[in-house]
């Protein structure tokens, strides 16, 4: 039965979900938000296994610290088979090593296992197989636009024919464009592994963690740098597409693209653990997009490359996850207006006016282009968008669109006040505290007693939580305070928040979606309710995936995950909410 019970393997240039019985559940190519050679996810044909005869249980685990998987398979009669999954990543010859390329090392552990190979890659959205060439020890996988080559010291025959054998040594699979390799599988495969756990274990040493929870912060940090597309510095907000929100719902999105909002919590997650090249990297991708657009509109989601065009399709060739069509590829949110992602853009490059440990910090050139963003934001922030949601149907003026183009001028006069720029630094001020004034007067309800999702509106929105993040309002805020008491009344259920409990295009929402919990939890603990919001976080916690990861949704009574995977967002919900809510290391240490 599919599920969510995956791990995630990657480089910074592919990834790949492994389930817990071995089987590669989803993988796109050449890249993130490419053709899906395996798909079983989405109920595809395009599959990679290793089936154990007579397997009765499976466990699955990472080596610690690192992106290598390991799933252990155990027979009834006493068999044990251990399986290696990891993309290659490390410094070669100074520079990092980060090809198209996979690794499966499936070794023996326990008596004479007999096991099955079945690999058949898809064309892709088709879901037709690809073509077939045998080699002395490799197979040509080939489509119309690609060609992958397995090469491996496993009988080429029994892989071709699917034949069950007995597994009396280990044997090593490694996927690479089609190229040859320069030495034996097993040499090549033992020496990508080591120096990949090496790689791995190094960066996650270097992180800041808290002192509590310091196993999901590194876990939820190392599954961040996973999404992160290192050739350009675009960030996914998720690795999969049509994920449902909940069975049924038709709310099943492609988030393998890069929303300028959820990269910032990205970045801005990893800085808080000291980890400065994603920041980096994205202000690189960030750059692209404001010569791109020159001051003109931002749309809130681009391709890893840049790519403006990001048109949606149905695809009719596979039945989706769970049989919960359908399956989509592309996201028409690239075509929505949504104001916030002005704000957003230069909240995701500010710190890299600040922060002298960058090789290439932001100077004068990057301050003159987000002015242009900044005069957008201005300009837009009482206009009506899609908001945060995106909303299909709906437009209105809302609350979190103005509270980022507040943050896009409070942080502008920040930085020139920074660069010695007094006379630009009066400016945005006055720009922000404009904003501001229009935020309490039109987002505030008084009879609700709550900031509200839209201005002059009623409903209740988890997004104005942002409020405190951004530092628009503090702790003692007795607008916020009020309002988070009315989140909690009104969008919790039981230990998870809902965005918002009105109708949309599509309905009421069926789950949770977990950000908002986080943001919530967040909104607790910066308003003196600490108790609560450690109790509500260790909830959310007990409900990860068994090797540590979050989707985008939950369902409330039972716990459930649904919605693309990994969300980027709840796991940097799992960060942001550890370091606020953990123990000072000089207070145990």
């Amino acid at each position: 039965m599919t599920s969510l019970e995956l791990g995630i393997i990657g480089n910074g240039s592919i990834a790949g979900l492994v389930d817990d019985h071995g089987a590669y559940q989803w993988m796109c190519l050449p890249r993130f938000d490419g053709q899906p050679v395996f798909n079983e996810l989405l109920g595809g044909g395009g599959e990679m296994r290793c089936e154990l005869s007579n397997c009765v249980s499976t466990e699955q685990s990472y080596i610690r610290n690192t992106a290598v998987l390991k799933t252990t398979l155990k027979s009834s009669d006493g068999c044990e088979v251990d399986i290696i999954d990891f993309c290659p990543r490390f410094i070669a010859k100074g520079r990092s090593f980060r090809p198209m390329s996979f690794v499966r090392r499936i070794i023996p552990r326990c008596g004479n296992a007999r096991i099955t190979l079945s690999i058949t890659p898809s064309r892709g959205w088709s879901n037709e197989p690809m073509s077939t060439k045998r080699g002395t020890s490799h197979i040509r996988y080939t489509a119309e636009d690609n060609t992958i080559r397995m090469t491996t010291d496993a009988p080429i025959s029994y892989v071709m024919s699917k034949t069950q054998f007995t597994l009396d040594r280990p044997i090593n699979i490694i996927f690479t464009p089609d190229e040859s390799l320069s030495d034996a599988p097993e040499q090549l495969a033992r020496d990508w592994e080591e120096r990949t756990i090496d790689y791995w274990q190094e960066w996650s040493r270097r992180l800041a963690v808290p002192f509590d929870y310091q196993d999901a912060v590194i876990r939820a940090a190392i599954t961040l740098k996973l999404c992160v597309f290192e050739e350009t510095g675009g960030i996914v907000a998720a690795l999969t597409t049509s994920v449902p929100e909940h069975q049924g719902s038709e709310r099943n999105w492609d988030y393998r693209f890069c929303w300028i909002r959820d990269s910032y919590f990205t970045v801005t997650a990893l800085n808080r653990l000291s980890s400065v090249s994603t920041l980096e990297y994205y202000l690189r991708y960030l750059r692209n997009v404001a010569a791109h657009t020159d001051g003109g509109h931002i749309q809130p989601v681009y391709g890893v490359g840049v790519e403006a065009d990001l048109e949606e399709h149905i695809v009719k060739t596979m039945p989706g996850y769970k049989s919960h069509g359908p399956v989509r590829r592309g996201n028409q949110a690239a075509e929505h207006i949504q104001h916030d992602v002005y704000g957003q853009v230069i909240l995701g490059a500010a710190q890299a006016f600040f922060d002298r440990r960058l090789r290439a910090p932001a100077g004068e050139l990057d301050f003159l282009a987000l002015e242009k963003i900044g005069d957008r934001a201005f300009e837009m922030h009482d206009k009506p968008d899609a908001g945060i949601w995106e909303y299909r149907t709906i437009a209105s003026v809302h609350t979190s669109s103005a509270l980022m183009c507040w943050a896009a001028c409070d942080r502008l006069a920040k930085i020139a006040e920074h660069l010695g720029k007094p006379d630009r630094e009066n400016h945005w001020r006055g720009r922000a505290k404009i904003i501001r004034e229009v935020i309490e007067k039109e987002a505030w309800n008084e009879e609700r007693g709550a900031y509200t999702g839209a201005f002059g509106g009623e409903a209740l929105d988890a997004s104005v939580l942002l409020m405190i993040e951004v530092g628009f309002v503090d702790g003692e805020d007795e607008r916020f305070r009020k309002t988070v008491d009315l989140v909690d009344k009104e969008l919790r259920v039981g230990n998870a928040v809902y965005r918002y409990r009105h109708a949309d295009d599509f309905g009421k929402p069926e789950t949770a979606f977990t950000a908002c919990t986080f943001w919530h939890i967040d909104a607790l603990a910066m308003t003196g309710r600490r108790k609560e919001a450690t109790e509500l976080f260790e909830y959310v916690l007990a409900n990860r995936t068994k090797l540590g990861l979050l989707s985008e949704d939950m369902v409330p009574e039972t716990g459930e995950l649904w919605g693309n995977f990994p969300q980027t967002y709840s796991m940097v919900g799992i960060i942001n909410s550890a370091t606020r809510l953990s123990r000072s290391w000089a207070s145990v240490c």
